[in-house]
């Protein structure tokens, strides 16, 4: 039996990375201006604004946790800015601006990735008590951040057109019809009814 390959515990952790966040950023392509914008829940979950807070988060994260600040200016993120001010774009801030931003804030923290170890030390200021970690925890802390959003970004472009899937190149879709999966939402209303009747 051949000897299985020993994992590299930091490049498997960047690479899972890597690929969540370009699946968030997939979630943008080919929606209009109006519809990379518009809230679509309560709280309004939009997904230019999930790219915005996204990026803002890993700026802080793979930044000044480590004593690698990254260095433009974010004034949505400041001391003093509105709530949420990293959920929206505003009317001044080009989708493409945001993009952009997005991806030399990545390019940063893949430098940070790149040079520390797993267990570099940094200090989570926000964290109080807990605010001493390393490297290896703020991978892991910040895959599960960019997963749940992504996991937002399902869901809010489903709602917007119907466009659903894993990342680009593979949905993980089963490979059936838009006949076939209307039939399913039946089925599943229909189970749902059996259990309880709707609310009203």
């Amino acid at each position: 039996m051949a000897e299985l390959a020993r994992p590299e515990p930091k490049e498997d952790l960047h690479r899972y990375l890597r690929v969540a966040r370009e699946a968030l950023l997939w979630k943008l392509e080919g929606t209009s201006e109006y519809d990379a914008r518009r809230p679509l829940t309560p709280t309004g979950t939009n997904l230019l604004g999930l790219v915005k807070h996204v990026g803002t988060v890993a700026s802080e994260y793979f930044g000044s946790v480590f004593g690698r600040p990254f260095e433009e200016p974010l004034p949505w993120a400041e001391e003093g800015a509105e709530d949420n001010a990293d959920m929206w774009a505003t009317a001044d801030e080009s989708r493409q601006q945001i993009v952009d931003l997005y991806q030399r804030i990545w390019e940063h923290a893949d430098g940070t990735i790149s040079s520390l170890p797993l267990d570099a030390p940094g200090r989570v200021p926000w964290w109080g008590e807990r605010g001493d970690v390393t490297l290896h925890l703020i991978l892991i802390h910040m895959l599960a951040e960019i997963n749940r959003h992504t996991g937002h970004a399902d869901i809010v472009r489903e709602m917007i057109d119907g466009s659903a899937g894993f990342r680009k190149g593979n949905d993980n879709l089963p490979p059936v019809d838009k006949a076939w999966w209307r039939d399913y939402r039946v089925r599943l209303e229909q189970a749902a009814r059996e259990v309880g009747a709707p609310p009203g």
